[in-house]
């Protein structure tokens, strides 16, 4: 008798053993999930707000933080006056000042970037960030919105700017026409098409299961 509640014991025992290293396994591997999400910084610069709803759109399937660039002095609102600014800009070389600092940058493993394509070129506000803040080893992801004629040289802009970085590849999807006065669409039904679409290239990069 005195046996069987011994064995009884240490099988009680073993089971709770068991069960407690599965519970810390389970909170160990919650608490990784949630410092990865910490981990990643979404940050945009968006003119119509096409760039925003992708960014949000990504931020709701990694997590992370969430960051709009922001200019010192803003673009004037008038479409020719920007197109002829930035072209001024990116002939000189010009970089905008920033109005947005981040003091803590390091933090951040997983850096994605997002921006239109303006002139076939990487805008000069996304182009003063990447200039500004060290990604250094790094994993640095590119999104981007257009008027139909694809990304240009942004992309492998962002590659020439991080050259110590690992650079994924990008997501690219067309947004309004801002010339045709064609501003937001990433609503109704161009919203659904674009979540599945971001979706699937979150999994080809495996940012998602």
């Amino acid at each position: 008798m005195k046996k069987s509640s011994t064995f009884l014991f240490v099988i009680t025992a073993v089971i709770c053993l068991f069960s407690s290293c599965s519970k810390a396994q389970e909170s160990a591997q919650n608490k990784a999930e949630l410092s990865k999400d910490k981990n990643i910084f979404i940050v945009y610069f968006s003119r119509t707000k096409n760039t925003k709803a992708v960014a949000e759109i990504i931020h709701k399937n990694v997590g992370g933080a969430l960051l709009e660039l922001e200019l010192q002095k803003p673009y004037p609102e008038d479409y020719k006056a920007i197109v002829s600014q930035v072209a001024n800009e990116n002939e000189t070389g010009f970089l905008p000042p920033l109005k947005t600092k981040i003091t803590n940058i390091e933090k951040f493993d997983i850096v994605f970037v997002g921006f239109p394509t303006w002139g076939m070129q990487l805008p000069p506000p996304m182009k003063s960030f990447l200039k500004e803040y060290n990604l250094e080893g790094k994993m640095v992801i590119p999104f981007n919105t257009n008027a139909g004629y694809g990304i240009g040289s942004s992309f492998q802009t962002v590659k020439e700017l991080c050259p110590k970085s690992i650079v994924l590849e990008g997501f690219s999807v067309k947004g309004g026409i801002e010339r045709d006065g064609i501003l937001f669409v990433m609503e109704g039904e161009k919203e659904k098409q674009v979540q599945v679409e971001i979706q699937n290239w979150l999994k080809k990069i495996k940012m998602v299961n």
